[in-house]
């Protein structure tokens, strides 16, 4: 009897915990709009802090087909430009580092810019490997901007 009572108290333990990670899980789903929208103000901040002239416009929603090889963030249209960014977290030591990498419209990127006072800071120090790897996944994955269209 002992026994039964044992497994059906790890069993809701077991529920309670799936229905959380999936509860999460659609949170997260359902609000990316919302966090797209936040970042892109935060940057817009930053940039108006630092007295840059570059503004991010809109979101760019990507339906990407291609696997494994996306940086996880978000694109942007720039404001007067023709160039694209892509806002993503680096990590050094164990620390997010917020940068935003300038991508020309046929898919390679010309700049990357720090987005805090940390990164700013660390930004130099960061191995340029590490850098280049970024560099290269977010051109494997940036859209190609055509005639018609985005994608």
């Amino acid at each position: 009897m002992k026994n039964y009572k044992d497994l059906k108290d790890k069993a809701i333990l077991l529920g309670w915990i799936a229905g959380l990670l999936l509860i999460t899980s659609l949170i997260w789903i359902i609000t990316q709009q919302v966090q797209s929208y936040y970042l892109l103000r935060s940057v817009n901040n930053v940039f108006i802090n630092n007295n840059d002239v570059r503004r991010l416009s809109a979101v760019i929603p990507l339906k990407s087909n291609k696997q494994g090889l996306n940086v996880k963030g978000f694109w942007y249209t720039m404001h007067n430009s023709t160039d694209n960014m892509f806002v993503f977290s680096a990590f050094n030591d164990g620390i997010m580092i917020p940068l935003g990498a300038v991508v020309t419209p046929d898919g390679k990127v010309s700049d990357l810019i720090p987005l805090s006072a940390h990164a700013v800071y660390v930004f130099d120090s960061l191995p340029k490997s590490i850098l280049q790897m970024y560099v290269s996944r977010i051109e494997a994955s940036a859209p190609v901007l055509q005639e018609g269209g985005r994608e």
